[in-house]
């Protein structure tokens, strides 16, 4: 054997036994390229927000009355009432036909007033509002635990990842895209 091929097998045999230690080194302490999730809950805001409710109702108004003590109404019943008893009776039952039919006629040109002030009324329609609140319930996150080379973790996320988290160099990759395409 020669000088040159002796030592072309030491090279190769030195070559293959640093390939082959830097292959097995990598393979017995790979990294792992994803973290197992082992609990996801989310975590939420509750916000009341008012909102407007409206309802229309119609409003009796009644009409101030011009005579408030009816004084136009008792004097016509009067007058009405005292003329009427005038055509009743003669002499001194006359006059005191005359003086019930005044008194009678008042109260009942009274009565005929009020009941027409009363009916002299008139209605509109009033929108009312009011404030009211319903409460919304939003997730603003996740709080998700996992395992990563045995050991326990938890993050927070924007985004549920599913059963597991990629990992790249040791580290979580919580891009939402990068961990939807993982699981």
């Amino acid at each position: 054997m020669n000088k040159s091929m002796i030592t072309g097998i030491v090279g190769g045999v030195i070559a293959a036994t640093a390939i082959g230690g830097v292959a097995s080194y990598k393979y017995m302490h790979a990294q792992p390229q994803f973290a197992q999730v082992t609990h996801v809950e989310p975590i939420t805001e509750t916000r009341r927000e008012p909102h407007q409710v409206c309802q229309d109702f119609t409003v009796v108004h009644r009409q101030p009355a011009a005579d408030q003590n009816r004084i136009a109404g008792t004097a016509i019943g009067a007058l009405v009432g005292g003329l009427l008893g005038n055509q009743i009776g003669a002499g001194n039952g006359r006059t005191l036909a005359t003086v019930a039919g005044a008194a009678g006629g008042g109260y009942a040109g009274n009565r005929i007033e009020k009941n027409m002030q009363d009916s002299n009324v008139t209605s509109s329609v009033e929108r009312r509002c009011r404030t009211e609140y319903s409460t919304q319930h939003r997730t603003i996150g996740y709080k998700v635990d996992y395992m990563l080379a045995g050991k326990p973790g938890s993050v927070r996320m924007d985004h549920d990842p599913g059963p597991q988290i990629p990992v790249r160099h040791g580290q979580l990759v919580l891009d939402p895209a990068v961990t939807a395409h993982a699981s």
